[in-house]
């Protein structure tokens, strides 16, 4: 078989959570082009729609679900229809995440009065609601593949180097590391060794979700921390969207049909740049 063939995804399925939004439509986008069927599953089934859209105007095949992650009875019902409508589910891309500025210090908020119903929300969307539960639905049906599956996690460089100020996201983040790799261990053990389980942390990517960190809303250009950031980052700018499309399809690929359990930096060299 050649080489570029094993990153074919011709007759796999892919599911992209939060597949609605400007990272993981882009990252089903690509999943499309490389020969998927991407069921594009968002809070928001307009942008779903507007997504799988884009993915058929290409000369892909795809559908929208509507999914909220924080009711179990809503991933469930999504799971089914994917079953009943496509037959399987061979990749799993969960791309729910987020920060809130509840859970963030800063001038008007110390550490000290950050509430416990803020830093919850933002663990609970990242990794409880984001990631575990997503995965214990739609890995069910996975678990009997003959060729295997892929789930890919959005993990983030605050995993592996916390950043000031957002103090639950990283937490969070860092836990979603740890599960890859625990639930990498146990689905090859306990269930099959084609069942794989790898990650993704990108580095920085402008999203509704940081911009107000990162660009000062009235001039438009970086603020201290955008400035610090760029500094970091030796290809010295924020990662595109569509830059999370190849690691994807590598890992839902069977040209990485031996890679388990592994975070990889999307990060423009920022965790490989110690600042000197």
């Amino acid at each position: 078989m050649s080489i570029l063939n094993e990153f074919n995804l011709e007759g796999k399925v892919a599911v992209v959570t939060a597949g609605g939004g400007i990272l993981g439509g882009a990252i089903a986008c690509g999943l499309g082009e490389a020969g998927a069927t991407v069921v594009i599953a968002d809070i928001q089934l307009e942008k779903a729609a507007e997504v799988a859209d884009r993915i058929s105007e290409a000369g892909g095949k795809a559908l929208a679900v509507v999914m909220d992650v924080f009711d179990r009875e809503s991933i469930e019902a999504a799971a089914q229809y994917v079953m009943e409508s496509l037959g399987s589910i061979d990749i799993l891309v969960n791309g729910v995440g987020g920060n809130s500025p509840k859970a963030t210090t800063n001038a008007e908020q110390s550490f000290f009065d950050i509430p416990a119903d803020a830093i919850k929300w933002v663990s609970d969307l990242n990794f409880v609601h984001g990631v575990l539960i997503p995965t214990q639905v739609f890995a069910k049906h996975m678990l009997s593949n003959e060729d295997g599956a892929s789930i890919i996690n959005i993990s983030s460089m605050n995993a592996f180097r916390p950043l000031t100020r957002i103090v639950s996201y990283s937490a969070a983040k860092a836990a979603v590391n740890n599960f890859t790799q625990w639930l990498a261990v146990h689905l090859a053990q306990e269930y099959g060794p084609k069942l794989r389980v790898n990650a993704i942390a990108p580095g920085f990517f402008l999203t509704d979700q940081n911009r107000y960190l990162l660009v000062d809303a009235e001039t438009g250009q970086p603020t201290a921390r955008g400035g610090q950031i760029l500094s970091h980052t030796p290809q010295g700018r924020y990662g595109a969207p569509e830059d999370l499309a190849g690691a994807t399809v590598f890992l839902a690929s069977d040209a990485a049909r031996f890679v388990t359990g592994i975070i990889v930096p999307i990060d423009g060299g920022f965790s490989a740049y110690s600042g000197v």
